[in-house]
């Protein structure tokens, strides 16, 4: 019986296991498995895992910077999607490598994963590569790589493409005013298509990172054609003596504070070993508006997930401010949440740690946990000096916190209607704005994408019946999501909670929250792709809120048109230049601003122009019900699990597309 059974399963799949043998076992050598599978070490191939290569190469020089060999860094982004980056560290050692002796240490770096000088902690203490692949990653993915190394007064040159030496290292020559490690290359067209780096975004790259390190200098410098109409400059020297206060000054432009901005540094104890285990920065300050954001870093590396050092650091805010409250004979301190301290918050934690954990090549999170007991000790001590060298201002930060625990309170324990009982049964994502009104027929709820934009829908909204809840990034696609991930996926999980109207057999549309869901997302690719997403979302698993008009795609504009004190909007080119000739004369100095993003639009004009309903243009989503089989048939072509679907559609409706966005 048991020779039947497995007799009968080896041919299932129509192919009889004889024909499945050593030859069909792949090894792939060298970094052939970069560029089969970039996404295993960038995150994708998109317009982020581009730049991701131009990160790469920035955080191998600020980690000389860090370990105190370099204090000046060059980045120039030059016609052809040329890009240099150069330190004056000690420059990558070029002798023979001992374990590959016909093997530079230089090739072996730029050619083999898993090797560099951070493994040990010996040559770098505390850097943002760990894990020997961001080098040679950037030059797998490179049609085209450029070295160049000046040691001892000596110039060492040596090109490769797409992660193979195209010459032998050869001497340059003597140099005398000269070190460390040049290294320009051009992105591969083969993996990365059309894609172009972007000057505004490698700008801003460039001005985060001399924010996070006092030390360093870092000279900016861009072919002036390749720059848009925006504020990026062709040459610039960043230094920021101030570190994080600079940086946080700037993002908060003047705000009304509740308290002044309290920063700091501070070392943390030796190691086991007696190494210095790393140290913490920080710059934190509460705005009057409410509405704020955490923005960390570990190693110079941004962790848009955040992590344990996030946790340590909300944990030692927490604790020092119920303490204060403790001290000051208020009760009303111990009801203080997280969430409650932070919601009002504007903060820059940057962490360098040793051998730090994070989740995934792409390193958005922190996982070591250590950081959380580290950075949580450090801040605990020097937050409770801060509010106790200014009482005034930390009584003002107390009642502060204490009124939007309060709020909050009162939120949950609303009881006289069926959205109140809702809430009272929910827990309501921390995130979330919600508004005051309780008539779900008057109010709406704007899903945003990030935190970012979620900062400028909030200050741009009606308190009274416009609700915000951000969220991070690209949602699951639920239709080819397994129901597993479905239900641990804590993006969905905050909007359902949120919605309050259950999904599945749980689904209850007396109790949704608002009477309006509108998915408010960029006017770009990846904004659309975010909004078919969540269109996706609502008509797979809750149908009947589309069914019954609940769901709404904002219409953001794409342009502002501005003449002196007249400003006209436009949602596309078409309609772009239909204004220009309608609104302004011809000959009309008109200035024409493009819209990068909503975090980046001011919120008086994201109200003026998408939030506000007396001015507003918002798209309804149905779901034709004349043909459901049809529209059901469509959307698991585009988003189900059969990718050949999606390309039969694709090579059937190519011919027919006339506006493609490149």
């Amino acid at each position: 019986m048991n020779d039947d059974l497995f007799g009968a399963s080896s041919k299932k799949g129509g192919r009889d296991s004889a024909e499945y043998s050593a030859k069909d076992i792949e090894v792939l050598e060298g970094l052939e498995p970069v560029r089969r599978r970039p996404g295993m070490y960038i995150g994708g191939t998109d317009e982020a895992a581009l730049h991701h290569l131009a990160a790469e190469m920035l955080d191998n020089a600020m980690d000389e910077a860090v370990a105190g060999h370099a204090d000046r860094i060059e980045v120039r982004l030059e016609s052809g999607n040329f890009l240099t980056v150069r330190d004056n560290g000690r420059g990558i050692p070029v002798d023979p490598h001992p374990k590959f002796k016909h093997l530079s240490a230089l090739e072996v770096i730029l050619t083999t994963l898993h090797s560099g000088g951070k493994f040990s902690g010996k040559i770098y203490n505390t850097s943002g590569g760990l894990h020997g692949v961001g080098s040679s990653v950037v030059n797998a993915l490179s049609d085209l790589l450029q070295v160049e190394v000046a040691r001892d007064r000596t110039l060492w040159k040596q090109d490769y493409t797409r992660g193979k030496p195209k010459t032998k290292l050869t001497n340059a020559g003597s140099v005398q005013n000269r070190r460390g490690t040049s290294i320009r290359f051009h992105p591969d067209p083969q993996i990365f298509g059309d894609l172009q780096f972007q000057p505004a975004r490698l700008y801003r790259l460039c001005r985060s990172k001399a924010y996070l390190f006092r030390g360093v200098e870092i000279r900016w410098a861009c072919d002036p054609a390749l720059i848009k109409k925006d504020d990026t400059p062709a040459e610039a020297v960043l230094h920021f003596p101030g570190g994080l206060r600079d940086s946080l000054e700037a993002d908060i432009n003047g705000a009304s504070r509740v308290a002044p901005i309290w920063a700091g540094e501070a070392e943390f104890p030796l190691g086991p070993d007696g190494q210095k285990a790393g140290r913490v920065e920080w710059a934190v300050v509460w705005l009057d508006s409410g509405e704020g954001a955490l923005d960390s870093y570990c190693n110079t590396i941004p962790t848009s997930q955040g992590g344990t050092h996030e946790a340590g650091f909300r944990a030692a805010l927490l604790k020092g401010l119920r303490a204060w409250g403790e001290q000051r004979n208020n009760r009303r301190a111990a009801a203080i949440v997280a969430e409650d301290l932070t919601g009002g918050m504007a903060a820059k934690l940057s962490a360098f740690v040793r051998e730090p954990q994070f989740q995934g090549q792409t390193k958005e999170k922190l996982t070591s946990p250590e950081a959380a007991r580290l950075v949580e000790s450090a801040l605990r001590d020097r937050f409770d000096h801060f509010l106790a060298g200014d009482p005034t201002t930390a009584d003002n930060l107390l009642a502060y916190v204490i009124e939007r625990a309060e709020e909050r309170l009162r939120r949950r324990e609303l009881k006289d209607t069926p959205r109140k009982s809702a809430t009272r049964r929910l827990r309501l994502p921390g995130k979330l704005a919600d508004c005051s009104v309780e008539d779900a027929e008057r109010t709406e709820i704007f899903l945003v994408e990030g935190d970012s934009a979620g900062g400028s829908a909030k200050q741009a909204r009606d308190r009274a019946t416009q609700a915000v809840l951000p969220l991070r990034g690209k949602i699951l696609n639920v239709a080819s999501a397994s129901a597993d991930k479905l239900r641990q996926n804590q993006e969905l999980k905050d909007l359902i909670e949120a919605l309050g109207c259950g999904v599945g057999d749980r689904f209850d549309r007396s109790k949704l929250r608002y009477g309006r869901i509108v998915i408010m997302t960029d006017a770009d690719v990846d904004g659309a792709h975010i909004a078919s997403l969540l269109m996706t979302f609502f008509y797979r698993e809750l149908p009947e809120l589309m069914r019954n008009g609940h769901v709404f795609l904002a219409q953001p504009p794409l342009y502002r048109l501005t003449q002196g004190a007249k400003s006209v909007y436009a949602m596309d080119d078409a309609d772009r230049d239909r204004k220009l000739r309608q609104h302004f004369k011809a000959n009309a100095k008109v200035e024409v601003s493009r819209f990068k993003g909503l975090g980046e639009m001011p919120p008086a004009q994201l109200k003026e122009t998408t939030m506000d309903p007396m001015r507003r243009t918002l798209l309804k989503v149905v779901a034709p019900q004349e043909d459901r089989a049809r529209t059901s048939e469509l959307v698991e072509s585009l988003m189900g699990r059969k990718p050949e679907l999606r390309f039969a559609f694709i090579q059937e409706h190519a011919r027919t597309v006339q506006d493609v966005d490149i």
